[in-house]
């Protein structure tokens, strides 16, 4: 590891003023704060230690158990690292002496800074890490050495996985747990080593704390005994006030989804309606946020018509639900309805992520048994080849998994908020500890946000489809390999003729975009590949208006020899995919008609407004309504 850099800098006037600081600071209240600190510190610790204790019986919580094999799995992994370092110890020796050098560096010109006349210093940390903001970060030596120290640390931390002979699954789990104990270990994590929290308990006497640890401890009860961090301002937003409201009607209920037909916006619209297939990991208005944002209403002004799936958040009587349940009771009734609103035989299908993985299973079921409901498929951030699938496979191996299904069906579902927090581990730096510590050390209430607070209203998972598409698809990667047995075929993706419209995004942390560019090769009929600029909620969710990021339109990805190759030549686009990708549609969808009147189909009146009734469920709503386990066909329509 080479040293870093170091030029002297003069102490700047901007630096803390820990002498104008004591002039503002009570002694007393600050004492009287800190004892309200202690008091509810107890509380959240209640909080924590009480949802986990056995009960009368002394049965241990089922959910503690999942949380003690995610432990475990985390010990044995650092465990592998550690044995495998003694074994080989000259990288680590040699990595450590790099280390070693670069803390003298930093040492001695933290001490020039202090001492001497020069410029500013140079810094390891990329200057968009919002960790180190503050201009302490850079103009103070105290804080800049502490910098550039754990910049150093970092470094020796990811260059020991990377020099030991781990399997790429372990080395793979062992780079995600290290980069969570790094996360952990920022200096900006704590009030004694972050200037800018330090000026805040100095400024206010401390109440910055205990309004941060009241909201702990709301938000520990509120997780269970889990901290489910708040991410934006819960009070803020309403489903179906000021979030998810564009107009529509419920015309369709079963006891797995409920089925939206939005209200034309123009008095034309195109012929063969389209069904939006979201991801049932998380709810559907990710695509109807507020108006300015909301792909469904972008939609409806373009002159689709627009059908949308809400699925249920399960419960415990959704024990049983299958994946080819989702395509048999989910997708394929949804189809069947609209063909009877609209009088179309085709609809074309969009579907995000999971909804894209079931919808691309469902197409190639489809093409087996010669049915062609569907005109064209829409994929959004979808993978159907599970090889390059990311940071997801470090919770999916075959012990994790079989830990995994042991609970869930005991339990019936898996908790949203598991899922959620393995969607924030994913990316730390940006889902967990600024949240941390903005709110939890700062005391800040967090500014509303519509995307953070759909994100904060997970949905559960119902126990026999989620351990099927985990170990079908990410373990086994059945699908790819031609080798899924479901609703009695062996569907191939290959199969697949219809045109595709396949979408992945630069930074998906979730469906990396070599994974989807790898799966849309299977695929043998027309194929419109485009990458969008962001990641896998910001590349997708990108009006037009907003003239943000920018997507890449090229070559037939089928003729690319990779995604590097493909990106070679690929022509790069100002702003949102959405305009491009309505012009592919048009042409798979050229006539027009009337604009229909939403909601009076006699076999399918409406039965309720937009957004319906299961998206208000929450995770932790006591309303969870009881369904049956038969999800045959039991709407009131039927």
């Amino acid at each position: 590891m080479s040293t870093l850099p170091h030029m002297p800098q003069q102490p700047s006037q901007k630096t803390i003023d820990f002498d104008a600081l004591a002039l503002e600071f009570n002694q007393e209240e600050f004492a009287a704060n800190m004892a309200i600190f202690v008091e509810e510190y107890g509380k959240a610790m209640k909080a924590f230690i009480e949802p986990h204790l056995p009960n009368e019986e002394g049965e241990q919580p089922p959910v503690m158990s999942l949380w003690t094999d995610e432990t475990t799995t985390y010990i044995a992994t650092i465990s592998k690292l550690t044995e495998q370092l003694m074994k080989e110890p000259a990288p680590a020796i040699e990595a450590s002496i790099d280390l070693w050098k670069t803390y003298v560096d930093v040492w001695f010109g933290t001490l020039r800074d202090l001492t001497t006349v020069a410029g500013t210093p140079t810094t390891n940390i990329p200057s968009k890490d919002g960790r180190f903001k503050d201009e302490e970060w850079h103009k103070n030596p105290i804080y800049h050495g502490l910098r550039e120290a754990y910049a150093a640390t970092t470094q020796w931390a990811d260059s020991l996985v990377e020099k030991v002979g781990l399997d790429t699954h372990t080395k793979n789990k062992a780079n995600f747990y290290i980069k969570q104990i790094m996360s952990s270990l920022s200096p900006s994590n704590s009030v004694w080593t972050n200037p800018e929290l330090l000026r805040e308990t100095m400024n206010s006497n401390g109440q910055n704390l205990v309004r941060g640890i009241k909201m702990l401890e709301e938000d520990i009860r509120a997780g269970g005994g889990k901290l489910r961090i708040r991410q934006s301002d819960l009070n803020t937003f309403t489903i179906g006030k000021n979030i998810a409201t564009t107009k529509g009607k419920v015309i369709f209920r079963n006891n797995l989804f409920e089925l939206i037909h939005y209200v034309p916006h123009t008095p034309a619209v195109y012929t063969q309606p389209i069904l939006i297939i979201p991801p049932w990991i998380n709810k559907y208005y990710i695509l109807d946020l507020t108006p300015e944002k909301s792909y469904i209403n972008w939609c409806l002004d373009q002159g689709l018509n627009v059908f949308c799936i809400s699925w249920v958040n399960p419960d415990e009587n959704h024990k049983y639900v299958t994946f080819a349940d989702y395509i048999t009771s989910g997708l394929f009734e949804a189809i069947d309805v609209m063909r009877t609103v609209t009088g179309q035989p085709k609809v074309h299908a969009v579907g995000y992520c999971v909804g894209g993985t079931m919808l691309s299973t469902a197409l190639a079921v489809m093409a087996q048994k010669n049915d062609a409901r569907i005109a064209s498929a829409t994929l959004l951030t979808t993978q159907v080849d599970f090889t390059n699938s990311g940071d997801l496979n470090v919770f999916i191996d075959k012990k994790q998994l079989d830990a995994l299904e042991a609970f869930v069906m005991k339990q019936g579902y898996l908790d949203g908020q598991y899922m959620s927090s393995v969607f924030n581990m994913l990316k730390p730096h940006d889902l967990i500890w600024p949240y941390f510590v903005n709110t939890y050390l700062k005391g800040t209430v967090p500014t509303p946000f519509d995307m953070l607070y759909w994100n904060s209203d997970p949905t559960r998972q119902a126990a026999s489809n989620h351990i099927y598409y985990l170990r079908k698809f990410y373990l086994e990667n059945k699908f790819a390999k031609d080798a899924l047995e479901i609703l009695g075929v062996t569907p191939k993706i290959s199969d697949i003729k219809i045109p595709i419209f396949s979408l992945a995004t630069k930074d998906d942390h979730i469906a990396p975009a070599l994974s989807v560019f790898n799966g849309v090769k299977l695929f043998k009929g027309p194929i419109e590949f485009v990458l969008a600029g962001s990641g896998h909620i910001a590349g997708v969710v990108n009006p037009p208006a907003r003239k943000k990021y920018q997507y890449w339109t090229g070559t037939k990805a089928e003729d690319a020899i990779s995604l590097e190759d493909w990106q070679k030549s690929a022509t790069t686009h100002e702003g949102s995919w959405w305009p491009y990708w309505l012009e592919w549609l048009k042409k798979q969808s050229v006539a027009l008609t009337l604009a229909p009147v939403v909601g009076i189909h006699p076999k399918f009146p409406a039965l309720c407004d937009a957004p319906g009734t299961y998206v208000l469920v929450r995770e932790d709503d006591s309303r969870i309504s009881s369904y049956k386990e038969d999800i045959s066909r039991d709407s009131p329509h039927e």
